[in-house]
């Protein structure tokens, strides 16, 4: 799917009809970038606390493209969901919720840029190109969770809250120290984390770093409310965006829910890190809609009504309200997408029952990559025990 050039400002080849004035942000937070209601009417521009002026200007296939995305990723990850209830997966991280965030800024990296997630990027993981299989096979256990990062420029998934973002940048200061800064072909790095990773040491010590030495990185804070039952009050006591000037860098909020709003503002970050001028952090607005993975009880710890005011900014029902006020969508194209995601679901579900189980022996396969005399010696002592039981394979 083709995306507009860089900048704050993003330009496609024709724009659907604008309904709001330039300059607002629909939301009454003046601190919040908006570019898409909840209500799907279609914002000019919105600026940032410093002034920024964020925008994009899309052709109606983009429009749609976008939709298509948002649709298939949350059909995939419910999915997983329901392959977890049934037994076929040990655990599942649901996005649910924080689709356009994933999206909007997946989407928004260029095709050189380096993506370190957490757990739960699932959507950014579709939007890299990468099979939606891949994760599943570390959820069901059935693998070590590994791809090469250097083929999709997307590292593996991190379990360890946090730890991403010191990975993240160090890989940001290489890429300064290789002189790979500014032109077409400079790289930016994006991290991803949680409002509770926010109060790990990692994360504040990749800030540190990060500021110090003005790497090309983005980290990109998903702050869906709730670090598992922690809110966010219990968390900080200023929005966290605001974080970033201790450190020495910009911060910005954007509407999470807006697919539109975490585009703009998420490229932008990246054009200014690919060019040299250092580290953004954005704080995307957003709400985790189901549980913090399929172990977690949210009832426990918030109300209803909470998530149904969430539920009425649903990132999905707002770009397909905008599609249908400016008849770029109709009822043939939404039958469309739902099929096909129903059928990439389907198939995904078929793969994943089709996993074969593991010889106990793989898990000494790839500790080290030119191999190890202590992984070797351990190996032969996992294999001497699997022999001592009579009928065993290994």
């Amino acid at each position: 799917m083709a995306r507009g050039d860089g900048g704050a400002t993003t330009r496609g080849k024709r724009a659907a009809p604008r309904t709001q004035k330039r300059g607002t942000t629909g939301t009454g937070d003046p601190n919040l970038v908006q570019l898409l209601t909840p209500e799907g009417e279609r914002i000019d521009s919105a600026t940032g606390p410093d002034g920024t002026e964020y925008r994009v200007d899309f052709t109606d296939e983009e429009y749609r493209g976008l939709y298509r995305d948002l649709v298939l990723v949350r059909k995939l990850d419910a999915e997983a969901t329901a392959l977890q209830r049934q037994g076929e997966l040990g655990i599942w991280a649901s996005l649910l919720g924080q689709e356009a965030a994933q999206v909007g800024s997946g989407r928004a990296l260029r095709t050189q840029d380096m993506a370190f997630p957490t757990y739960r990027e699932h959507g950014v993981l579709y939007c890299r190109g990468i099979d939606p299989i891949m994760p599943l096979g570390l959820f069901r256990g059935v693998d070590q969770g590994g791809w090469d990062p250097n083929e999709f420029k997307f590292n593996m998934y991190t379990i360890v809250i946090g730890a991403q973002t010191l990975h993240a940048t160090g890989y940001a200061m290489g890429i300064t120290m290789d002189g790979r800064i500014g032109g077409d072909e400079g790289e930016a790095v994006i991290a991803y984390f949680g409002d509770g990773a926010t109060s790990q040491g990692d994360v504040n010590e990749a800030f540190v770093w990060a500021g110090v030495f003005n790497s090309p990185i983005v980290f990109f804070c998903q702050n869906n409310q709730y670090a598992i039952s922690e809110p966010l009050e219990r968390q900080t006591r200023v929005p966290l965006y605001q974080r970033a000037a201790g450190f020495g860098f910009p911060g910005v909020r954007v509407d999470g829910n807006d697919v539109l709003a975490s585009y703009a503002v998420t490229r932008h970050a990246l054009d200014n890190a690919r060019n040299g001028q250092g580290p953004t952090l954005i704080e995307a607005y957003t709400y985790r809609m189901g549980a913090h993975t399929t172990t977690d009880d949210p009832t426990r710890y918030r109300i209803a009504s909470e998530v149904e005011a969430w539920r009425a900014k649903d990132p999905l029902a707002r770009v397909k309200a905008f599609l249908e006020k400016q008849q770029i969508g109709d009822e043939s194209f939404f039958a469309e997408i739902d099929e096909q995601a129903k059928q990439e679901a389907l198939h995904l579900r078929e793969r994943v029952l089709a996993m074969p189980d593991p010889q106990p022996s793989t898990i000494f396969d790839h500790v080290y990559a030119h191999g190890s005399p202590l992984v070797d010696a351990e190996r032969e002592q996992a294999a001497r025990y699997l022999e001592s039981f009579e009928g065993s394979a290994h």
